[in-house]
């Protein structure tokens, strides 16, 4: 893993510089495991007939800042099963995100669709906390480990979650980490039309990568700046499996309700 008194050249290195301090004091380490049935995220998607939304419980992020305050974690997550959302992606970094490991915890608590570990996965302890928490499956970043942030190779990494019975969204945002990562055992592969980079935001980075490569078998699912069914449409029509939804709806006044219109996009 890299020094993380490196020079940062851009926010993914800060990101991973932020993530690497919150390892190392533990934050991970002190959690309570949570007895509950493993659920397929792959699998819902799969069997899911409409708009397959997951939709993200986000408080903050480092392009908006606050998103919504005072967010009730169960409230929101039964308002978001209620939509008819494929799965729930919950937010677990404390810096950037307000994310806390205990809404994960506190999701998989109350709702019996599928669950989802965002965060900025670098360590194998990291993976440990998602399946004591009760995760179904855990966010891993192609570019993360092609930079050298992650304790192993991203071959490790993936088999490393799916030996503690965790499924893996392989995040990408090129057509190369794109490629690479339909050669992997990941479960679902991510496009992320945000550039973690400079956190700009274009939908068209899915539209391009899949018009020209074939992802084959694989479940693709599309990340970032989706706000309408319109956007659902387009992006399903060039090949995205799933949409991975945090900022439209954590900004709408109803979250059901906006769940709801996206899931009937298709």
């Amino acid at each position: 893993m890299k020094n993380s008194s490196q020079n940062i050249s851009d926010f993914l290195d800060v990101l991973a510089r932020d993530a690497k301090v919150t390892v190392d004091e533990g934050y991970y380490d002190n959690t309570t495991s949570t007895e509950k049935t493993r659920l397929s995220l792959k699998t819902a998607i799969l069997e899911n007939r409409n708009a397959s939304i997951i939709s993200e419980i986000k408080a903050a992020s480092p392009s908006l800042g606050t998103i919504r305050k005072g967010v009730d974690v169960k409230k929101t997550a039964l308002a978001m099963k209620r939509g008819g959302a494929a799965g729930i992606s919950v937010l677990t970094m404390r810096e950037h995100f307000a994310g806390s490991l205990d809404a994960l915890r506190e999701v998989r608590r109350h709702v019996s669709i599928p669950v989802l570990m965002k965060d900025i996965v670098i360590s194998r302890r990291q993976i440990d906390a998602a399946f004591k928490i009760g995760a179904s499956a855990v966010l891993l970043i192609k570019a993360l480990s092609d930079r050298g942030y992650c304790e192993c190779e991203i071959d490790e990494m993936i088999a490393y979650a799916k030996s503690r019975g965790l499924e893996v969204l392989l995040e990408t945002h090129t057509e190369d980490e794109f490629s690479a990562a339909l050669e992997t055992e990941a479960d679902l592969i991510g496009i992320n039309n945000r550039d973690l980079r400079t956190l700009k935001v274009d939908i068209n980075v899915t539209c391009e990568i899949l018009r020209r490569i074939d992802p084959g078998e694989k479940v693709v699912v599309s990340e970032s700046g989706i706000n309408n069914p319109e956007e659902v449409r387009l992006l399903h029509e060039v090949g995205a499996d799933a949409f991975l939804v945090g900022s439209a709806i954590m900004k709408s006044k109803n979250v059901e309700e906006k769940v709801t219109e996206l899931v009937k996009a298709i």
